[in-house]
């Protein structure tokens, strides 16, 4: 029974996929670009900047190394906040007209951020250790996070396109429900993604860092 709900929640993710590949081609591709600009903005950065993020990144991994035990309930408390505010932005931006370049320019930020703190994790530790830092760091919570940010920017963009094509009020309605809808299960996936940042990422990072 579980397995045929599990086949079934699978055929649900891939026919939406399908029918809105357009929507996350170029979504996508706003999230990609973001990435780029972030890599690109730490290969251009200046020498004082460099080390001023060196600092930073040498203070990090010290108070790590330094802190025996981390106040994972606050953690937990600052990641859902912040996901929750993500999760109503896009949901709220997405239901007017006006607020579709909002949308992407939310995405376009947090590909921004992501390409940011790989490069400057790769950067400052090496290859090797950077890549080791940014896989624990950022990979578990990423496979649900960003999956679930780039489906409420297209939801956003559907409602905005459906809006465009359909201008009658009644309808309206329906895509506006059915957005909503959408968006509070994609933020399930954020608070799930928070969980495992804090409770398994952080752990884990926690257990290796007194190598780097």
């Amino acid at each position: 029974m579980k397995r045929n709900k599990r086949i079934r929640f699978l055929e649900i993710i891939k026919e939406h996929i399908v029918n809105n590949k357009k929507e996350y081609v170029i979504v996508s591709l706003i999230f990609i670009i973001g990435i780029f600009l972030g890599v690109f903005f730490v290969n251009n950065m200046q020498d004082e900047q460099k080390q001023e993020v060196t600092s930073y990144m040498s203070s990090f991994i010290e108070k790590m190394k330094s802190t025996e035990s981390l106040d994972q309930m606050d953690l937990l408390k600052n990641s859902i906040g912040q996901n929750i505010v993500l999760a109503t932005v896009l949901w709220f931006f997405g239901t007017t007209v006006i607020g579709l370049p909002v949308v992407f320019g939310v995405v376009l930020y947090r590909g921004f951020c992501l390409g940011y703190t790989i490069a400057v994790c790769i950067t400052i530790m090496g290859l090797q250790q950077g890549t080791v830092f940014v896989l624990i760091l950022l990979l578990l919570q990423n496979i649900l996070f960003i999956p679930a940010m780039l489906a409420l920017a297209i939801s956003g963009f559907k409602l905005y396109k459906s809006i465009i094509k359909d201008r009658k009020k009644e309808n309206i309605k329906i895509e506006v429900v059915r957005h909503t809808i959408f968006s509070l299960i994609m933020l399930v996936f954020l608070l799930v993604s928070s969980v495992v940042e804090i409770f398994l990422s952080t752990n884990i990072l926690k257990g290796v860092i007194k190598y780097f």
